[in-house]
């Protein structure tokens, strides 16, 4: 369509024939760029889904290169020594390798310097037009005149484009889109609940009035005068209401709120000074927090329920030991007596009246005596019951006795003043005739009370402790020699139990929150555990001697991994209320803890060679049967020597034997 009186030139219509751009060498333009691929600077991922990457001068196909997969990266990483600088060319599909002037470049832009080097960006300024007054103009030259007037060529393109809007070639409304018929009601509703931010947190409301606002309130909501008195003498932030409850008769008489101004502000406080979070819940499935344990029927055997029950006691039975065979048994009671049980049929032989309540019994491990020792008050009897028919251990555990109060020199008066601490810690007393007919070999007399005894397993050394004696709280006895050892001149805190490492020189002593080894041949410290519990009350060392576990008042087992570090490797609370006693099993992988909620708790134990792996600890079952006297529960508990059965002392005067 022509317009009369349009100019031609100026029509958008029109099919113009541009003449080619012959680009010379100082040129700028992108053509000068030499290169096999033609198909321009465009972006290569038009093309990622087709076998072709454009297409030629002649509308053929370009196809693409072959591209490396991992396997050829790596090994053109490992064999060429370019290809840390080399880069791909997805326009031109090559590897193009950086030249030195290229890396210099790189370089120099990371380190946020300029990437030319010969450009100085502080060169001195000269200054064209300066502030000094010159005669002469610079510039030589009068403004020209087309610089004050109207341009002709602009009106005549202003009266072009007006032709154009007149004859409906540009259109204002072109692009305009056309309103809807209907609109959405809540369209800007999400808009004005985001103005302030996707993370925006509305404040808490305030708790609406209850009752007792009212100016009408029940009488169940006004206070008495017992309540307004002690209203008034609490504290104002300790109080769950700055104000009490009152009543009028009509609303006209209410007055004006007097802490209006004060509530005002402390709301203003919460929401200016009190921040509030977001928290993304997370959705985590509970048996993946679990860890994974094997089944408790794979790790038999281990003891299961009530085999033997022996009565006879009067008193809560304290302590029990096994002989090294694990066929006899005997108990200690507060009815100062101990007995001799047979552990397979739940006879007692024999009754020993000691004339004190028995707080710890404990049998010599070496298979070559027939003895044990008893704790009872301050004083210690050595026995070799007379009611076993093994004649020839007993001869030679008599013998043993008799040649060290042989060998043992009698101490005058002047002896004792000089060892006054070791001959008042301890006195080794030949038994009476009476005592002597009951199996007692020896008394050693304490200087105070006797809590346990701990035996070495050569069965030659045994240790006591008695807590209340300061410096002479644990003793070393000898029996070949009958000598009294004081290896500690004072102990930090409070001795609790004691024990000998089943292989090595060391002694283990727990006081109320630590555990101290010692090195018995060296008379050094070797490493001091920290328990982590307030009051330990039992101690047991693994057979392999790495191991160790703590029980404690606070109802909690510690594991110890001597090789790990001196803090417990897992902390058990499973008991109710305090744990009394732990044990290890010597054979198998077992320990127990009872405690005085009347339960027994049985674990696997898996301790590995392999020091690179942590013991396994597997709850396997809980045994109940003793009752709960007087806040006591079970008081004591140990492993058979040979067999998987478990053996329990209790406050309600029975010991019971789980198989």
């Amino acid at each position: 369509m022509v317009i009369p009186g349009l100019d031609r030139t100026l029509d958008p219509l029109r099919d113009t024939i541009r003449p080619e751009i012959d680009a010379t060498p100082d040129s700028d333009s992108e053509t000068e760029q030499a290169g096999t691929n033609t198909v321009g600077n465009i972006p290569m991922e038009w093309y990622k889904d087709f076998d072709h990457i454009g297409y030629d001068l002649d509308g053929k196909p370009i196809t693409k290169s072959a591209i490396k997969d991992e396997l050829d990266k790596f090994l053109a990483n490992v064999d060429d020594p370019d290809a840390w600088k080399t880069v791909r060319d997805e326009l031109q599909q090559e590897d193009v390798v950086l030249s030195s002037e290229d890396l210099e470049i790189i370089k120099r832009m990371r380190e946020g310097r300029l990437p030319d080097v010969n450009y100085d960006p502080y060169a001195p300024l000269v200054e064209f037009f300066s502030s000094k007054t010159s005669i002469t103009p610079v510039t030589g030259g009068d403004e020209p005149k087309r610089r004050f007037i109207r341009s002709k060529w602009e009106a005549k393109r202003i009266m072009q484009l007006v032709r154009y809007i007149r004859h409906g070639v540009i259109r204002r409304d072109k692009h305009k889109v056309a309103a809807p018929r209907f609109f959405d009601l809540w369209r800007d509703a999400p808009e004005e609940a985001t103005e302030r931010g996707a993370l925006h947190i509305p404040a808490p409301k305030m708790a609406l009035p209850g009752n007792e606002e009212s100016y009408n309130p029940p009488e169940e909501y006004l206070p008495d005068e017992k309540e307004r008195r002690t209203f008034e003498r609490t504290e104002p932030s300790e109080r769950k209401q700055q104000w009490l409850p009152q009543k009028f008769s009509t609303l006209r008489h209410v007055p004006a709120f007097d802490r209006f101004v004060q509530e005002r502000f402390e709301r203003c406080l919460d929401l200016y000074l009190a921040p509030r979070v977001r928290k993304n819940r997370v959705d985590v499935d509970p048996e993946s927090l679990m860890p994974k344990l094997p089944d408790p029927k794979d790790l038999e055997p281990y003891p299961t329920r009530t085999s033997i029950t022996y009565r006879g006691h009067e008193g809560r039975i304290r302590s029990f030991t096994m002989d090294p065979a694990g066929q006899w048994m005997v108990s200690g009671s507060d009815d100062q007596t101990a007995r001799l049980w047979e552990v397979s049929t739940g006879r007692c032989l024999s009754v020993w009246n000691l004339g004190a309540v028995v707080q710890h019994v404990a049998w010599n491990p070496s298979s070559d005596l027939l003895m044990l020792s008893i704790a009872a008050g301050d004083k210690v009897y050595l026995v070799s019951p007379t009611k076993l028919w093994d004649t020839d251990r007993r001869t030679v555990t008599e013998d043993l006795i008799d040649a060290g109060f042989r060998q043992a020199a009698p101490m005058s008066s002047d002896e004792t003043y000089q060892r006054p601490s070791v001959a008042f810690a301890c006195r080794w007393d030949k038994p009476t005739p009476e005592q002597k007919a009951q199996g007692i070999l020896a008394v050693l007399v304490h200087r105070r009370e006797v809590k346990q005894i701990a035996w070495h397993r050569k069965g030659d050394y045994f240790a006591t402790i008695q807590p209340e004696a300061d410096d002479a709280a644990v003793l070393i006895h000898q029996l070949a020699k009958q000598q009294t050892q004081r290896p500690f001149r004072r102990t930090k805190g409070a001795v609790q139990r004691i024990s000998f490492h089943p292989t090595k020189p060391l002694f283990f002593v727990a006081t109320q929150r630590y555990v101290r080894i010692y090195n018995l041949q060296k008379q050094s410290l070797v490493k001091a555990l920290q328990s982590n519990v307030k009051w330990i009350s039992s101690l047991d060392v693994h057979p392999t001697g790495d191991n160790l576990i703590v029980g404690s008042y606070d109802k909690r087992v510690c594991w110890f991994d001597l090789d790990l570090s001196a803090r417990p490797y897992r902390t058990l609370r499973y008991h109710g209320q305090a744990v009394r006693s732990v044990a290890f099993h010597k054979r198998y992988p077992l320990f127990a803890s009872c405690g005085d909620d009347g339960n027994l708790h049985v674990f696997h134990g898996m301790v590995y060679n392999d020091l690179l792996q942590n013991p396994l600890i597997v709850p396997v079952k809980i045994l109940r049967g003793h009752q709960v006297v007087d806040s006591l529960g079970v008081l004591h508990c140990e492993f058979h020597p040979t067999q998987p059965w478990l053996v329990s002392a209790g406050a309600d005067r029975t010991l019971r034997l789980w198989c």
